[in-house]
């Protein structure tokens, strides 16, 4: 528990999964607890400012999550509202373009959660997230606590499995094995339920309490949205952002899910700094590892996710590069293509508008 009583005020940042973690706490802390929690994707500075101003007497608990594109703006975020709870999801690629394209600095950006959060206050971190290690933790005057699924942790996942309704694993809390389900696909989606269980579990929520919440919870739109089809086409869509680490999820996905045909459209990612080229191929090569029946890559530079694949051994006439004015064209295609129990990942940035993709499928075989 936090010293003197103080009302939890949890902030989530990181590069992948501040959303989806703040949707799990807060529906956990729902099961006893009147909770604020910010809106989806409110993560700027000017909305923290409302939300300060929003907390009243009535919210037992906060759960916000501050978005980070530059330096300085989450010390900017802890000074309008100071957490005592701060969680770094992992350390990823996104925005490492307004970072001179270094990790170290952009893992300092995020950091800065580590000095923004009260003494004697309590820190969360991905154990096995390899750039986490560069996260300063060993300067925090507070307790600090790791979630893990491939290495030793104060709170780690096994078992974990694929299911109908999302992920099944076993989280051991207090010497006891308890079976969790979070309603959303991915090995990523797993990590983020562990953040959420360690928080309540700090907190003083019992498993009964996490388990109920964490079915509850409420699904972020766009984040790996299963839409099941006519004759078993299954849909996924994930148009929201894109950037390497969600990429290599929605892919692991598509695999898992996808029992017959699978077919992969991955758009331009952004803000990717001078290796752009690079991290797309690399994107590529990575698809080119997964049972994937066809790719297309959609947007601009997106072509180096072909070139990519293709370098890694995927068959070139199993890759298609369209740009947006080729929407419809992608469409008549991916008609004389899908046949029952194909499987079709639609991953990209909302700018792009892949979205409509998602919508032509669902109208043509609803």
């Amino acid at each position: 528990m936090l010293l003197n009583g103080e009302k939890p005020i949890i902030a989530v940042t990181g590069s992948a999964g501040k959303t989806t973690v703040k949707n799990l706490v807060a529906a956990i802390l729902r099961e006893k607890w009147v909770v604020f929690e910010s809106n989806d994707y409110n993560n700027t500075t000017e909305k923290t400012k409302e939300h300060a101003q929003r907390i009243s007497f009535i919210h037992r608990a906060a759960v916000v999550e501050y978005g980070m594109a530059y330096p300085g703006v989450i010390t900017e975020h802890c000074n309008i509202l100071k957490p005592n709870i701060g969680i770094i999801t992992n350390i990823g690629l996104a925005h490492i373009g307004n970072f001179q394209g270094s990790i170290e600095q952009l893992a300092a950006g995020k950091s800065e959660l580590v000095k923004g959060v009260s003494e004697g206050g309590m820190f969360f971190i991905n154990g096995d997230d390899e750039n986490s290690k560069l996260i300063p933790v060993n300067t925090f005057k507070g307790r600090l606590f790791k979630v893990s699924i491939d290495s030793n942790s104060d709170y780690r996942a096994t078992n974990v499995k694929y299911s109908e309704d999302g992920m099944v694993f076993t989280v051991t809390l207090d010497d006891k094995e308890y079976s969790f389900l979070c309603p959303m696909l991915g090995k990523h989606n797993v990590y983020n339920a562990l953040f959420a269980i360690a928080v309540a579990h700090q907190l003083g929520f019992s498993p009964l309490d996490m388990q109920k919440g964490l079915r509850n919870a409420k699904t972020p739109e766009h984040r790996l949205t299963i839409h099941k089809l006519t004759n078993g086409i299954i849909v996924i869509d994930d148009t929201v952002h894109a950037h390497p680490t969600a990429m290599k999820a929605a892919l692991d996905v598509l695999e898992a899910v996808g029992k017959k045909k699978k077919i992969a459209i991955l758009g331009s990612m952004p803000e990717l700094g001078d290796r752009i080229n690079e991290y797309h191929e690399e994107i590529g090569r990575y698809a080119a590892t997964k049972d994937i029946d066809f790719l297309y890559t959609y947007g601009n530079v997106s072509v180096n996710i072909g070139i990519g694949a293709i370098c890694a051994g995927f068959p070139i006439n199993k890759v298609s590069h369209k740009t947006p004015l080729y929407r419809k064209v992608m469409h008549r295609e991916l008609i004389n293509m899908i046949e029952p129990g194909t499987a079709i990942l639609i991953k990209g940035a909302s700018r792009l508008d892949m979205y409509e993709t998602v919508l032509f499928l669902c109208d043509y075989y609803k």
